[in-house]
């Protein structure tokens, strides 16, 4: 099986030593994304703005690979302050519909650049 390296203006370059997504066969693993503007390199003011731009971002990076978000099977948010789970529920909902991917939030002490908010994704592409 080969490994092909998915690569986007859509969504920030990597600030490290990783792709910004690895398609293997029809699998498809989105490395994780923060809240940064691809275009500017700034981190969006808030959490909301971070929310949206961390879903836009994972976007780009599907339709890089040749997909979309409703080809994600496995979701993992990460969040500095799990009091916006909420508020990730409602906002993923404009970016994900029915069936949902499976998903895990998990609470963390920090995240790069004092990120709010993290995400990454898994799809399966037919």
């Amino acid at each position: 099986m080969s490994r092909i390296i998915v690569s986007t203006a859509g969504a920030p370059a990597a600030i490290g030593t990783y792709s910004q997504a690895v398609r293997a066969g029809n699998t498809v693993y989105l490395s994780g994304q923060i809240g940064l503007d691809p275009d500017s390199g700034r981190l969006a003011e808030g959490i909301e703005a971070q929310i949206h731009r961390v879903f836009a971002n994972l976007r780009g990076v599907a339709e890089a690979a040749g997909g979309t978000l409703a080809d994600a099977v496995k979701l993992t948010v990460y969040l500095t302050d799990l009091a916006h789970f909420a508020r990730v529920n409602e906002i993923m909902a404009a970016y994900f519909s029915q069936p949902y991917p499976a998903r895990a939030a998990v609470g963390v002490a920090a995240l790069p650049r004092g990120a709010l908010i993290e995400a990454d994704a898994v799809m399966v592409l037919a």
